[in-house]
């Protein structure tokens, strides 16, 4: 049986507790000769920056790129509000998915029998519900550059943060999605803002090529994401897979984690290239 490298990376707040019990379940596997995990520890967010001043150590980032995958808590709190900006929980999140190439996130949204009048909607809208939310996690507007704060005297600042997307990043996250519904229920919804941004006519029409030319069988629609953001609170089983950038992905996710009831039920994972 093979062996696998596993980094637990419990981070802040309810990261620890929930790790816990992730550690007892790779336990049970082991012990009934399910499964060969080797584990190893490590500190990400405000757990890092309390021990080294960093949101993720040097050290760690090696034990992540040696992993065959790293399970991850969550990262931050009221606690470090007040830390640095490049060194903030969050940024530790970010540098994994950058430097271990995590471009693909899945956020599947199903809402469970028992959980269905935890849900702020009517259960007709919601009981049922089984979407997935893909979202590219390695471009757009949290990584692109220049990212700065300027001051312009007299008081005034100027923020400027970049949204950039290229072709290769749309193509392959637009690739996920459409073999992802090919499982499922066979179509894809994909999100922009094709009307005011130039990301999003590119995004449009990357996905639309795509489609044309590789997943004819998979019914594809295209949605802005402000609308498609009213039409998963309308009426959220009308969709199967959801694929769309990162700030908006960012959205929507949490967005339909509430439709189930609490974001705490919604796993997700962060996926790179089979062979990287």
């Amino acid at each position: 049986m093979a062996t696998h490298k596993l980094l637990l990376l419990a981070g802040d707040g309810i990261g620890p507790e929930v790790m816990a019990e992730v550690q007892r379940l790779i336990d049970w596997l082991n012990a009934k000769g399910l499964a060969h995990f080797e584990t190893e520890q490590g500190l990400v967010g405000g757990s890092a920056y309390d021990a080294h001043k960093v949101s993720i150590s040097e050290a760690d980032m090696a034990k992540a790129k040696a992993a065959d995958a790293v399970i991850f808590g969550a990262v931050g709190g009221p606690k470090w509000d007040g830390v640095p900006y490049d060194v903030r929980p969050e940024a530790g999140l970010l540098r994994l998915r950058k430097e271990l190439g995590l471009f693909a996130n899945l956020r599947p949204a199903v809402c469970y029998p028992a959980l269905a009048e935890a849900s702020s909607l009517k259960r007709e809208a919601i009981e049922g519900l089984d979407i997935v939310i893909v979202r590219e996690l390695t471009g757009g507007v949290y990584f692109g550059e220049p990212k700065t704060i300027t001051d312009l005297g007299n008081g005034q600042k100027r923020a400027v943060d970049t949204q950039v997307y290229d072709t290769y990043e749309i193509e392959r996250i637009a690739r996920v999605a459409f073999d992802l519904a090919r499982k499922r229920r066979n179509k894809v919804t994909s999100m922009e803002k094709r009307n005011v941004m130039k990301t999003g006519v590119l995004w449009n029409e990357v996905v639309t090529q795509v489609h044309a030319r590789e997943y004819k069988d998979v019914q594809l629609e295209h949605q802005l994401a402000d609308s498609g953001g009213m039409n998963l609170v309308k009426w959220p089983k009308q969709f199967d897979v959801i694929v769309t950038d990162n700030l908006f992905g960012d959205m929507l996710s949490d967005i339909a984690a509430m439709l189930t009831g609490s974001l705490g039920m919604l796993p997700s994972a962060s996926l790179g290239e089979v062979d990287a």
